[in-house]
């Protein structure tokens, strides 16, 4: 975006994680080593789900959706980390902070949506089994994905573009590995009261309405599991659910104690390890979370290593033979 008519600053200098020499070797190597996981992780999910039909239902069309936005969402910014540390430099465009500042609020957004979107999906499968098939149509998973992508984006264009609306002067230094939109703000020389304003109810309302959606689905889907009258079929139940619980008790947690906890309460070790949980560490567990407690994506991941050349096609997802 260049530096606009309000802004005297070209360029941004993150700082990182660490200004001590072996603290960033250490940075480095974990976060290469998370990144190659997160991206391994995620892909070997997208083809184990292509490639077995018995995956082919609406439950991993939104997992395979949700593997491919971790993908993008970690790659917004620890690539540029990485980058930084073997050449040295520090400094980002400001053009390329604002860009990659929307697409971590693109991408952070859809992760949200698509966790409310898969507690949905449990709550008709657990809740109502008889009708899954007629009410989880391809139909209205596409829907339901396609609007995700238009919100997210939307949202994300919005804060971006009140961003850029600001004056940056003369401090340019994000104490952050990142362009996070809460130090960008306490850079800037003229009153961000908008955009917080707009953070706290618009970007409140597009965070907390899918954990509503997704704290009632799992009530729904608790009072049900309690009706079964077998401490086995209460397992099975229950056994469906515990990985995506656990990622969106992860996700959640750390979304709310950076952007929604009083600003009194704000530290930058605390924000910076909270803001590494969700967009490093989340990314990179999710593979082990949802493959290692699903017995049908164990099967799928050991399938597809016995395939010499497996079929890449996105065509037949919702195709059962």
């Amino acid at each position: 975006m260049g530096k606009g008519n309000q802004s005297t600053v070209m360029e941004f200098l993150l700082l990182g994680l660490s200004s001590q020499p072996e603290h960033q070797q250490l940075v480095f190597v974990l976060f290469l080593f998370m990144y190659l996981i997160t991206v391994q992780g995620n892909l070997l999910i997208i083809l184990a789900i292509v490639t077995d039909s018995h995956l082919h239902v609406p439950m991993y069309f939104f997992l395979s959706n949700l593997s491919f936005v971790d993908i993008c969402f970690t790659s917004t910014t620890v690539p540029k980390t990485l980058v930084n540390h073997v050449t040295g430099s520090k400094t980002i465009p400001f053009g390329g902070c604002l860009t990659q500042m929307y697409f971590l609020f693109a991408f952070a957004d859809m992760d949200n949506f698509l966790l409310a979107v898969m507690a949905y999906d449990r709550f008709v499968a657990i809740c109502h089994p008889l009708h899954y098939a007629t009410k989880m149509t391809p139909h209205l998973c596409a829907l339901l994905t396609g609007a995700s992508w238009i919100v997210a984006n939307l949202n994300a264009l919005l804060h971006t573009l009140l961003m850029a609306n600001l004056t940056f002067c003369d401090n340019n230094v994000i104490p952050h590995f990142f362009c996070d939109v809460s130090p960008l703000m306490k850079l800037s020389c003229s009153d961000p009261s908008l955009n917080e304003m707009v953070i706290f109810t618009e970007g409140g309302l597009i965070m907390i309405t899918p954990f509503i959606c997704i704290l009632a689905s799992y009530i729904h889907i608790a009072s049900a599991v309690l009706r079964i009258p077998s401490m086995k079929g209460k397992w099975k139940a229950f056994s469906t659910c515990g990985s995506h619980l656990a990622v969106v008790t992860l996700f959640y947690g750390t979304i709310i104690a950076v952007y929604f906890s009083p600003s009194s309460t704000h530290s930058i070790k605390k924000d910076t390890a909270a803001t590494v949980m969700y967009t490093v560490v989340t990314p990179t567990l999710n593979p082990f979370i949802y493959s290692l407690r699903n017995q049908d994506m164990k099967r799928a991941l050991t399938k597809m290593v016995g395939r010499k050349n497996p079929c890449l096609t996105f065509s037949s997802v919702f195709h059962r033979p």
